[in-house]
């Protein structure tokens, strides 16, 4: 769009009310009916849809034109809404029952509600919901970030057919970087290009974050005005949800001067921020049908998770080289040495950890310096300044002459710089320098041609070729991981200041239990992201493919994942027990009778990236076992025995007995593919399965790469899980008739409650908050309840209080992989580990 500065100063394309548009695009209709079920507006393209004599003027009762059963699923799915900012989708609706099918979606705005609609691709609906489980499992297998967009924008090109999909990545100062692309070789590359912040701007950000799915079908199609443009309040409808809702003419004649035809943008949002965006281009209209960009979206959705995972993994990895750092400082400072001798030590250290030209510490009034640095008096000058301009934590600048003007006097040597503040009040710092370097950013065009003269009409920019800035005067980059070592390294230097006080100790013991809860917290935060594609998947069983089971198998392989994950987060990204892996799987299907299983042989080790395959394969053999094979009679037993072969790779036999007996199938499913082919082709190992009649055999080879050391377990059955304890088959059960949940995802909280009703509970009732779980325990006692044991910026100690006061029996459902002690202590019965789904709680339901 235009470029100007950022902060305060809002563009002309800023204060365009873009959610306020008054028009929808022409490939479908939308609707807004009130509170009494009647038309508030229309687009004026309705009646055409529809096959109606003219557009519903308002006042019009919604049932006047909508068939009484697409009405009555259209009513349903607006009940089914979590908040302002959600939609329910509904596909292959005979809007006016007279066979013509369209995909919905429903949302809420201003106290309206919102149905738009388009024609459903009713022969394609099934292929593209096909979809879904081989995408997802070809994005799990990205173990960088860079691998991960590579895949990305591969498999929205090959799904959608746009002649471009980038992968953009935003700056700190809003622009954004094309880090990855796949295209059309007819195409000029796009990929390192950057674009300035204000391409896109600031209330687009923002309703990108709300509503992370746009699509333009046809740059050049004319809009479809809503009819009336203004509404009760003479305001236009508020579009900031609309999947129709139409473009600015500015953004649509920027996407014009680039050639493109029509358009699709997914933004990708990472702690409630805009970390990315997945961009499609296309040279002439088009528009891939409702139910393929629903896929696509939830491509995205998946995408996130997996970024995620990638980045949690690195700042683990990152913490362990800082502790190492750290711990070799501590050590070598132990015999005594002034802070300010320690220079050429600390400086040692740092070598090869964050790059630098020159280091200066200032402590007790003393100065030293290495390399390309201030001289004494130049940094006597700032120092008084370091801490009152720039506060008291670690601050990276690539200029600091440009925050504190006094370092303008050095700044032709050292220009950037990386600051560590070591004490409150004081000047005592350690501060890294970067000389000034020449950097060129390669922009996708000359940004400063966006601006408008005084006077003068906006234009967007018409060049998009590269366009090479050189920026002088400033130092490269500090990034993100050197800044985090750094402020570890402040936390041990001001340790070292303090190390003869009592508050070493404190402090030390501080820091250890804060990277415990850091590690904690990000593993819970994965896992939850794990529950959360769990029930969004579950919760769109009846809109996917209306086939029994799909949100049962999606939700096991998922959950199968979370295993995986856990175990090995739980060594720091390390090798991980296979012993613990398959007992994890094996235990849910015989909780009754522990002698069905036999495991045998020598544990091993198995690396992360060959764990999360033979997590699939083990919990796929396990699902086929208990539906079909040996694990589905009373009778069945599974024996599963781990050896090491000559070269040092690993056997993996599983013998079935016991069972029906057993026919090959007729048909290979993607969850036979897995059992069959993902070890030969991911880990280049082999697979052989035999359908025999008394049992299915299966032997698997694993190479020796993907191993690490071992311990020995001559005899192996799966021990009881802490948390789901079965009554004996025999004991009278007793199921409780009124549940309370209290967990503060709406969409977890829907889900356990849709999967309580189908266990027969009859009175469900939901919370988010510690104050309103209270008043619901004293308003009418439950019989059970669960809970989420980290409720937001809440404690969900008080809750569990209560329900003990009050007699009633409770589990924890929790993503954090340890802590079982603390929950004992909170008094529940059992702890409910996410994701989880009905099986889960079927086992914690019912007592004696």
């Amino acid at each position: 769009m235009n470029l100007h500065q950022r902060g305060d100063t809002l563009t002309e394309c800023d204060r365009e009310a873009i959610h306020h548009i008054a028009a929808v695009q022409s490939f479908g209709g939308l609707i807004a009916a009130d509170d009494k079920g009647c038309v508030a507006h229309a687009s004026a393209n309705v009646a055409g849809l529809l096959g109606l004599a003219e557009t519903p003027a308002p006042g019009t009762p919604l049932a006047a034109i909508i068939a009484p059963e697409a009405l009555a699923a259209l009513e349903q799915a607006l009940t089914h809404l979590a908040g302002v900012d959600t939609l329910e989708r509904r596909f292959g609706l005979d809007l006016t029952g007279k066979g013509q099918f369209f995909d919905c979606a429903v949302h809420l705005s201003c106290g309206l509600s919102i149905i738009e609609f388009e024609p459903h691709a009713r022969n394609d609906f099934a292929d593209h919901v096909s979809m879904i489980v081989p995408v997802i499992a070809q994005l799990e297998q990205s173990t960088s970030v860079a691998g991960l967009c590579d895949t990305a924008a591969r498999l929205v090109r090959q799904m959608t057919g746009y002649d471009r999909v980038m992968i953009y990545r935003f700056h700190p100062d809003e622009s954004g970087e094309v880090i990855a692309e796949d295209r059309d070789e007819a195409l000029e590359p796009y990929l390192g290009l950057r674009y300035p912040a204000a391409d896109i701007p600031q209330q687009a950000r923002e309703l990108f974050r709300r509503n992370r799915f746009r699509i333009i079908a046809d740059m050049n199609a004319e809009a479809v005005p809503i009819v009336p443009a203004l509404g009760a309040d003479d305001m236009p409808l508020d579009l900031s949800m609309s999947m129709l809702r139409s473009h600015s003419k500015m953004h649509l004649a920027y996407m014009r001067n680039m050639g493109v035809g029509a358009s699709l943008a997914i933004a990708i949002v990472r702690h409630d921020r805009l970390w990315g965006m997945i961009s499609c281009h296309h040279r002439e209209a088009r528009l891939p049908p409702y139910s393929l960009r629903t896929v696509a979206e939830l491509l995205s959705q998946t995408f996130s998770l997996m970024l995620d995972r990638i980045l949690v993994a690195q700042a683990e990895g990152l913490r362990e080289r800082a502790r190492h750092l750290n711990d070799r400082l501590l050590l070598r400072l132990a015999g005594g040495v002034t802070l300010a001798d320690s220079l050429p030590m600390i400086e040692e250290l740092l070598r090869g950890t964050i790059q630098h030209d020159g280091i200066s510490l200032f402590a007790d009034d003393e100065y030293r310096a290495s390399g390309k640095a201030p001289d004494e008096t130049q940094f006597r000058a700032i120092a008084p300044l370091l801490a009152s301009t720039l506060g008291g934590a670690t601050h990276a600048t690539t200029r600091l002459a440009d925050q504190v003007a006094e370092a303008a006097a050095f700044a032709d040597r050292a220009a950037g710089a990386l600051v560590l503040p070591l004490s409150r009040g004081t000047r005592d710092a350690l501060v890294l320098w970067r000389r000034p370097l020449d950097r060129v950013i390669q922009w996708a065009g000359d940004p400063a041609k966006a601006a408008a003269a005084p006077g003068e009409l906006l234009q967007p920019r018409a060049s998009f070729a590269a366009w090479c800035e050189t920026v002088r005067g400033h130092s490269a980059e500090w990034s993100a991981d050197e800044c985090e070592i750094a402020a570890r390294l402040r936390r041990t230097l001001i340790e070292v200041v303090l190390r003869m006080s009592e508050d070493l100790t404190r402090e030390r013991a501080r820091a250890a239990q804060q990277q415990d809860l850091l590690i904690a917290e990000l593993n819970h935060r994965v896992r939850n992201i794990l529950g959360l594609i769990r029930a969004l998947v579950a919760q769109s069983q009846a809109e996917a493919l209306s086939v029994p089971g799909f949100a049962a198998i999606i939700g096991g392989r998922i959950a199968a994942l979370a295993t995986a994950h856990e175990n090995i987060t739980a060594k720091n990204w390390g090798p991980a027990s296979l012993v613990r892996l398959i007992e994890a799987e094996l235990a849910p299907y015989g909780a009754a009778d522990r002698t069905r299983f036999r495991l045998t042989g020598d544990d091993v080790l198995v690396t992360p990236e060959a764990y999360t395959i033979l997590a699939l394969v083990v919990h796929e053999l396990a699902t086929n076992s208990a539906k079909y094979g040996s694990l589905s009679a009373r009778a069945g037993s599974v024996e599963v025995t781990l050896a090491r072969t000559a070269f040092g790779d690993l056997a993996l036999r599983w013998r079935e007995a016991g069972g029906p007996p057993v026919t090959a199938p007729t048909r290979h499913g993607f969850g036979s593919t897995i059992i069959t082919r993902s070890i030969p082709h991911d880990l280049q190992g082999e697979a052989d399965v035999r359908y025999k009649l008394a049992g299915v055999e299966a032997d698997f080879l694993v190479p020796a790469r993907y191993l690490a050391a071992a311990y020995t377990v001559a005899l192996r059955v799966p021990a009881p899980l802490p948390e789901p304890q079965h009554p004996p088959a025999s004991s009278p059960q007793h199921q409780p008739a009124r549940v309370l949940v209290v967990e503060d995802s709406i969409i977890i909280a829907l889900d356990t409650e849709e999967n309580l009703k189908r266990l027969g509970v009859g009175d469900v009732r939901l919370e988010s908050s510690v104050t309103g779980a209270i008043a619901a325990i004293a308003e009418q006692r439950p019989d059970f309840a669960i809970i989420d044991f980290n409720l937001g910026s809440e404690s969900s100690e008080p809750i569990a209080e209560a329900l003990r006061a009050a007699g009633v029996r409770f589990v924890l459902a929790t993503g954090y992989a340890e802590g079982a002690g603390s929950f004992e202590r909170l008094g529940a019965a059992a702890v409910l580990r996410k994701p989880y789904g009905m099986t889960e709680i079927e086992r914690l339901l019912t007592v004696q």
